[in-house]
């Protein structure tokens, strides 16, 4: 990370997070909390709750949670410097790194960010204003159809064809350049620019921030027809999909985010109305832009041609669904068609066509039957034994048997001839999914809200013989060796990190001393179960040793319920008394002798 821990304690209070969580949902005030529809699953009902004081969220509904940073993170698909670093900046606060946990890395990936940002408007005023950029102005003009206003808000840029053009005029050092992926050392020993004589896409990260850009030459130029930034330290194109950072507020609204293969298809699919369009840089789909796309939306509607990858592809969009708990349908274009040329001919049949976007199997059979004569026997019994092939690629049987009975009827074969045609199935690897919410309540749940949300008032009373063993007590000790409640967070394990959230979001009204008796008086229940038990298996000899403690038990639990006076003195020695014995037993529970509570 790098940052000074002080310096994000200090984001975190300077942060107003009912007005960072405003800027991506409609938030009403409900008491002392707010509440708004999740950004993370679709809902018709609120089930987010924002705790302002505490600076921290949680979704009743799908388990979402978090405070300031992590809420940036998701809904920007920031790591946590970037997120930290862009609520210090809406704060006007000054960070701080720790070179030895990484501030020079994080210092070289600003500078990045910064000469990247200098690039973009660099190459954007030459595209608008530049004699040399003429050809590109016609070429967006007359082939794309692209005018001002697409060029900028697109940020479209024009490289000129010189060799250093770039590297001589933006004043940046040279090793910046380099580390942006602007510029290169040459074959003469001469340092010259990555782009040149290209129309430049710039590419940004989620949040907004360039991490590079895909240069498209214009035709008869001599070179490959797209040239793209390589990695670097702020961009990977394995994870970076162009246009989300335009794309992720309808990806969010619409639960679904299209994907392409192109620049040009984005622009086209967003001028269209398809909002959440957006493209992979250069590369295939992989793993880490489904895992980016989860943040987003769960359904995937792939937008090109895929049926040419076969069982490649079908193998790879079922892991994906399995791994990451997506849905992805494919985009049935006419043959030769882009996306970008079906947003240009027929906006409306274009989302037409992308909500009808079917799973991939379905699409692979519908384009075989397509392609295949079903007028006769012989076609339809070859068509049958393809799309069993097919189907048997499927990892779930139940889907594997819905197809069989639609490829029966289609091609006119009984189903239980087909069902002996399946080879075996492809094992489907187990989802991963997120902890189940802990079932703790009552005063233990009473307890912690109030130790979350108003330690001082209860704090001082607690001590951890009043838990149970298992996720309370964990919560408990979790918020008691940590200095607030985000470390007790991070550092908790799944299960227990979630009960605490849960715990700063529900609303706590009751009174301290009420919940630490409540909390005592159950301990004591269950030590005195526990005694009773022991005295049961004790010789007639030893079980009148434990009447004296089990009557005392009885009677200090009674006092702590019954004491009405002003001062509850009497209850607070009772108590006082039954915490003792409390942790003498747990310390020491073996060699426990009977009448050794008298004295408490």
């Amino acid at each position: 990370m790098g940052i000074v821990d002080e310096d994000i304690a200090k984001v975190r209070a300077a942060t107003d997070f009912v007005a960072v969580v405003s800027e991506h949902l409609a938030l009403r005030r409900v008491g002392t909390r707010w509440s708004g529809l999740c950004p993370f699953h679709t809902e018709k009902s609120p089930s987010l709750s924002v705790n302002a004081e505490l600076g921290l969220y949680y979704c009743f509904g799908c388990g979402a949670k978090g405070d300031a940073i992590s809420f940036v993170r998701e809904m920007d698909h920031l790591d946590f410097a970037d997120a930290v670093e862009k609520l210090a900046k809406r704060a006007g606060i000054t960070l701080r790194y720790d070179e030895a946990s990484g501030g020079q890395d994080r210092q070289r990936r600003n500078r990045t960010h910064e000469t990247l940002q200098a690039a973009v408007a660099w190459y954007h005023d030459r595209l608008l204003s530049s004699k040399d950029a003429a050809p590109a102005r016609a070429y967006l003009r007359r082939e794309r159809g692209y005018d001002g206003d697409v060029v900028r808000r697109y940020s479209l840029g024009w490289a000129p064809a010189g060799r250093d053009v770039l590297v001589r005029s933006l004043g940046v050092p040279v090793a910046a350049l380099v580390d942006a992926g602007l510029a290169t050392f040459d074959g003469q020993g001469r340092y010259v620019d990555f782009f040149r004589g290209r129309v430049l896409f710039p590419i940004f990260e989620p949040g907004g921030q360039p991490v590079g850009a895909g240069g498209r030459l214009l035709p008869g130029g001599q070179g490959p027809k797209y040239k793209n930034t390589a990695n670097t330290t702020v961009y990977d194109k394995s994870r970076t999909l162009y246009g989300l950072n335009w794309a992720k507020k309808a990806i969010v609204e619409r639960g679904r985010v299209v994907v392409c293969e192109g620049y040009t298809d984005v622009i086209g699919l967003q001028r269209a109305g398809v909002h959440e369009a957006v493209a992979t840089c250069g590369t295939a789909l992989s793993d880490g832009h489904i895992k980016a796309l989860t943040n987003f939306a769960r359904r995937i509607v792939v937008a090109y041609d895929a049926d040419a990858a076969g069982q490649a592809a079908a193998d790879k969009f079922y892991a994906w669904e399995s791994r990451f708990d997506v849905t992805i349908s494919v985009l049935d274009l006419p043959p030769g068609t882009d996306p970008a040329d079906a947003a240009r001919a027929d906006p409306p049949g274009l989302l037409a066509s992308i909500g009808a976007a079917t799973p991939y199997l379905g699409f692979r059979l519908n384009r075989l039957f397509a392609a295949s004569d079903l007028s006769h026997p012989e076609g339809r019994a070859r068509a049958a034994g393809e799309a069993m092939t097919m189907i048997a690629g499927h990892p779930d049987p139940l889907v594997r048997d819905q197809y069989l009975m639609a490829v029966a009827d289609r091609c006119q074969v009984r189903p239980d001839r087909l069902r002996t045609m399946g080879s075996a199935p492809v094992e489907r690897p187990v989802a991963v999914r997120r902890p189940a919410p802990s079932a703790v309540g009552g005063p233990e749940m009473e307890a912690l809200r109030m130790l979350v949300q108003r330690p001082d008032d209860i704090a001082a009373q607690l001590h951890s013989v009043m838990f149970s063993p298992g996720v309370a007590l964990q919560g408990y000790q979790a918020l008691s060796g940590a200095p607030d409640v985000y470390r007790a967070i991070e550092g908790a394990a799944p299960q227990v990190a979630e009960l605490l959230q849960r715990a700063a979001l529900d609303e706590s009204d009751a009174e301290p001393d009420d919940v630490v008796n409540l909390l005592l008086e159950r301990a004591v229940d269950r030590e005195l179960t526990t005694l009773k038990a022991e005295m049961r298996r004790a010789s007639p000899a030893d079980q009148a040793a434990y009447s004296p403690t089990i009557g005392w038990l009885k009677l200090a639990a009674e006092q702590i319920r019954r004491d009405e006076s002003d001062d509850r003195s009497f209850a607070r020695e009772a108590s006082e008394a039954l915490i003792g014995w409390l942790v003498a037993r747990r310390v020491d529970a073996p060699a426990f002798e009977a009448s050794g509570g008298q004295d408490q």
